[in-house]
């Protein structure tokens, strides 16, 4: 199947750009990012004065696993 080369979307007879990459950029950052705030608060919400390097590492998990929902919860497309 074709791709729009706008937005990637699929294109069909009657497809429109709804979403362009601006767009779909954005939520992706501000998935990882919020994903990334709620590993870090996780963290502090476990360990009384956790160390630097367990916080950054629980802020990527928590990014991951957004990224990682968001893919699989809009079907593969980003």
């Amino acid at each position: 199947m074709a791709t729009c080369p706008r937005c990637l979307g699929p294109l069909t007879d009657d497809h429109q750009c709804g979403i362009g990459r601006f767009r779909r950029v954005r939520d992706s950052v501000s998935t990882v990012g919020v994903g990334g705030l709620i590993g870090a608060f996780l963290c502090f919400a476990f360990a009384e004065r956790p160390v630097g390097a367990l916080v950054l590492a629980s802020a990527a998990l928590g990014a991951v696993l957004a990224f990682a929902l968001r893919q699989a919860v809009s079907g593969g497309r980003l």
